[in-house]
Formats: C-alpha cells, sequence, structure tokens
C-alpha cells in the first residue's frame, strides 16, 4: 500500500529523523529530510510528499508557521511531533491546520497508524453518501445514524456534531473547530455546549458512555471519532 509514497519529514534531531527514515522506509515509504522550517517549506514544493512530519519546536521557524506556511498552497496531510504537556501547542497547530498529532515519545505503530488515517483520508471523497465507523453508520442522505443496525434519534445539533466527527473519523478535532462547524464563529469559546452534546451523544451511542468507544476525548484538545 505505501509502495512509494512520499514522506518528508521536518525536525532538527538527526536521531528522530534516523529512527523515522529507518521504520518507515522499511514499510516502502520514499523519505526526504529537512533539519530547519524554511528548507522544509522549500523541499514540500520540490520532493511533492504525499504527507508531511514536523517537529513544532524548530530552531529557525516555529513548527505551526510551517503548517501555516504550507497550508496556503497545500492540502497534503500533515502529522505534528510535540512534546507531551504542549496542549496549547497542538490546538494551534491543529486550528493552523495540521491533520493530527503524536506526542513524543511516541512509538512507531502508532504514528503509521496516525499517517494511514490522513493518507486514507487524503484519498477518499470528501462527500461520502454513508459513512461506517465499525456498528455506527451515519447516512448523511438520509440524515439517518444507526448502532449495530437499530436507529438513534438525535436532535438536529447532536446530528451535526456526529456528522462532522463523522466525516474526520481518525482525526481530533479541536473544541474551536467543532464549535465553528456547528454553531458557527460567535461560539469560538464555549467549550461547554461541546461537553454537553458529546456527554448527550454518547448516552445515546455508546454502550458504556463512562467507556467510549466510538467518540474518545484527547485531554485538553478536543474530540476523535474512532475510525474502528
Amino acid at each position: 500500500m505505501h509502495k512509494g509514497m512520499r514522506v518528508l519529514i521536518i525536525d532538527d534531531e538527526p536521531q528522530i529523523r534516523k529512527l523515522l527514515k529507518v521504520a518507515l522506509g522499511a514499510h516502502g515509504y520514499d523519505i526526504d529530510e529537512s533539519a530547519t522550517g524554511a528548507d522544509g517549506i522549500s523541499r514540500t514544493a520540490t520532493f511533492k510528499p504525499d504527507i508531511l512530519i514536523i517537529d513544532l519546536g524548530l530552531p529557525d521557524i516555529d513548527g505551526k508557521d510551517v503548517v501555516k506556511s504550507i497550508r496556503e498552497w497545500s492540502q497534503t496531510p500533515i502529522i505534528v511531533l510535540t512534546a507531551r504537556d504542549q496542549e496549547q501547542e497542538k490546538i494551534d497547530a491543529l486550528d493552523a491546520g495540521a491533520d493530527d498529532y503524536v506526542t513524543k515519545p511516541f512509538s512507531v505503530g502508532e504514528l503509521m497508524a496516525r499517517m494511514r488515517v490522513s493518507l486514507r483520508r487524503a484519498a477518499s471523497s470528501e462527500h461520502e453518501p454513508v459513512i461506517t465507523c465499525g456498528d455506527l453508520v451515519v447516512d448523511l442522505v438520509q440524515r439517518r445514524v444507526t448502532v449495530a443496525e437499530r436507529e438513534i434519534k438525535l436532535t438536529p445539533t447532536e446530528y451535526e456534531l456526529i456528522k462532522i466527527l463523522a466525516q474526520h473519523r481518525g482525526r481530533v478535532l479541536t473544541h474551536k473547530q467543532l464549535l465553528k462547524a456547528v454553531w458557527g464563529t460567535a461560539y469560538n469559546e464555549d467549550t461547554h455546549y461541546i461537553r454537553v452534546y458529546i456527554g448527550q451523544l454518547r448516552r445515546k451511542i455508546e454502550d458504556n458512555p463512562t467507556q467510549p468507544r466510538h467518540i474518545i476525548t484527547e485531554s485538553g484538545v478536543g474530540y476523535r471519532l474512532m475510525d474502528h
């Protein structure tokens, strides 16, 4: 599946670049690398990667600004590498246009799982009429949601929320992204709305709302609908 898929790694740590080059190369990815943000931006234009891995802590340009710069002319999937306790960094990078993040220290398996989701999403049609996540099915044509073939009655707002999560399944969405998509820009800071409606959705679609299988909380960042 990955044969010849091009990956550009923008990271100033030689050991991380080497680790990823060896591990991803072994899975058939074609790897290029940059040690600075400026070189990474220009190499994105010449190497034309299928996916980018960008460390947020670059020596010359803030990694979030690298993401913003690339997003001005490219929709190539971007995964950012972040330090463990930097929730705001993760949020800012996602809001700037990154597709996902992996927290250091990370396992290559975890990174590759995130890459597969982002690559699959980039390759699939944005306008799938029916989205399936395990036993959860969201039919966008009939505005119908079922779990294990049982229809779930949702309010219009609950439906809009599950719809946006389903359209980005497997990917984390920040509170800000969800608020903007469902309620519009006026509610940008009202994360309380999201918590209330996520709670209601979980009570309707999860077997055990306190241990959700479908809608996962990404602590301090947002929510992810698992792509089972």
